[in-house]
């Protein structure tokens, strides 16, 4: 296969662009310092991953092996019950939290999602396909949930099943819910009926390696979890974990022949690219080279926090996150680095890659702009 030379010069020209534009994104948590062109031979293949990564498939250019050491490793970083938990690689969170919705919704078919306002954009479209009853509850100023209007509005409906869309790092303030307190509280009101999803979506890839510990996982009281894997694991194309606790999934799986395996994912044809890719991250880094990239990121956090209020600007974050939320800059600043930007804040997401000599350079272009010290 052969370009033209002005197509070839455009593919260059393109390249060019998205590796300069690459070193300049400090506002969404997306990470570019793991390599994988090791697995560019596989692009040589059509790698087709339907079907249960967990049953035999009749099409076998697959990476189900692989996917099952994915989940697998998940499922442990997520302290998954053994033998009672299920999963797969998918697209992203937002299949990830439609499956746990899909799966809370056949469990509970009259239930009622509650979710809080700093809640991922995506929530309600999810809750649109599915033809969900919904209540989004308020959020607290840190983006956690308002755990008081979480337990009135229970209180209020407690004859219908609560299922819960709880936030492990939301999209613009990376804050937490803590599943476990939420766990607690439909233990108090005695509601047995109940369903506890988990967007862990940036925070479920190194939340396990944080002390203290956040309360997230599968012991805490999670029902699913979903988790990103262009995120904190850096894949060059967006996917997902989604994990479950098996009893709720083999209510929804049936036997497809066409394909000679149990039909228990959203979508039918799935990406084998992308498991490849997060077994080699993990493969490659292990737990010490995760805990490393972590503990890299949040120094860099502290670091342009500390550096952004010596300047005058009002910058916070919450406890060990790796987002730090200041007042917006010009837009020039904001359109540079790409910075997300909401209700008159930005955040600046020190993902692994990003040094302090980039945050320096930001924060003299903010300096340089004249933005106002608060």
């Amino acid at each position: 296969m052969m370009l033209s030379l002005p197509d070839q010069m455009q593919l260059d020209q393109f390249l060019a662009q998205v590796r300069h534009l690459a070193g300049l994104e400090l506002g969404y948590p997306v990470a570019f310092d793991l390599d994988f062109s090791a697995l560019t031979p596989f692009l040589t293949v059509s790698l087709n991953n339907a079907g249960d990564p967990f049953e035999p498939m009749t099409y076998q250019l697959n990476s189900h092996e692989f996917e099952r050491e994915v989940v697998s490793f998940f499922a442990e970083l997520a302290r998954a019950p053994e033998d009672q938990w299920w999963g797969y690689v998918t697209n992203g969170s937002t299949e990830g939290n439609l499956y746990g919705l899909y799966l809370a919704r056949e469990l509970f078919p009259d239930g009622m999602v509650y979710f809080s306002q700093d809640s991922h954009y995506s929530v309600s479209k999810n809750l649109h396909f599915l033809n969900m009853r919904h209540i989004m509850i308020r959020s607290q100023d840190s983006g956690e949930i308002d755990y008081d209007d979480l337990r009135e509005t229970l209180r209020i409906r407690r004859d219908v099943p609560p299922i819960i869309f709880a936030n492990v790092g939301t999209t613009m303030k990376e804050a937490r819910d803590d599943v476990g307190r939420i766990q607690s509280i439909l233990d108090d009101m005695a509601i047995e009926n109940r369903y506890i999803h988990v967007d862990a979506a940036l925070c479920g890839g190194y939340a396990a390696y944080l002390e203290p510990r956040p309360s997230w996982d599968f012991e805490d009281g999670a029902d699913s979890i979903a988790i990103s894997g262009h995120k904190f694991f850096a894949s060059p194309i967006p996917c997902g974990v989604v994990l479950a606790r098996r009893s709720h999934v083999e209510r929804i799986g049936h036997s497809v022949a066409y394909i000679g395996s149990m039909d228990t994912t959203i979508s039918g044809s799935r990406n084998g690219l992308t498991p490849l890719v997060l077994w080699y991250a993990i493969r490659a880094l292990g737990h010490e080279g995760m805990k490393r990239r972590i503990e890299h990121a949040l120094d860099t956090a502290a670091y342009t926090e500390e550096q952004l209020n010596k300047a005058g600007i009002k910058a916070w974050r919450n406890p060990n996150a790796l987002t730090v939320i200041f007042p917006q800059p010009p837009r020039a600043v904001c359109e540079k680095w790409q910075l997300a930007t909401a209700n008159g804040n930005s955040h600046i997401i020190c993902m692994p890659h990003i040094t302090r000599e980039k945050i320096d350079e930001v924060l003299n272009d903010i300096l340089a702009s004249g933005a106002e010290a608060s």
